[in-house]
């Protein structure tokens, strides 16, 4: 399964300090319609991640509803975005690994 959205990035202060993407409801609703044949728990589903030109592997986290792209630090250096950007993101899901 391919999927492209656009959204903002923010920065999460928790525990954990983070910069997310959050999937728009289209687009989490799709996956959630496979997250059964691809989490590996708590609802985490394993991505191949790419914004701009830079590919990653990440998982997406469920949120009330949707899912949270991470994006890493080196990604954001690489593809010279912060916080308060609106980016694009292309996921890939495998199913039947």
């Amino acid at each position: 399964m391919n999927l492209e959205f656009s959204g903002e990035i923010f920065y999460w202060r928790g525990p954990s300090p983070f910069y997310f993407v959050t999937v728009p409801e289209a687009q989490s609703s799709e996956i959630k319609t496979v997250a059964s044949l691809v989490t590996y728990g708590w609802g985490v589903i394993p991505v191949q991640a790419r914004l701009g030109s830079t590919e990653w592997k990440t998982s997406l986290f469920p949120k009330e509803g949707r899912y949270l792209a991470p994006i890493k630090d080196s990604v954001r250096k690489a593809e010279g975005v912060d916080a308060g950007d609106r980016v694009t993101i292309r996921l890939e899901i495998r199913i039947g690994r």
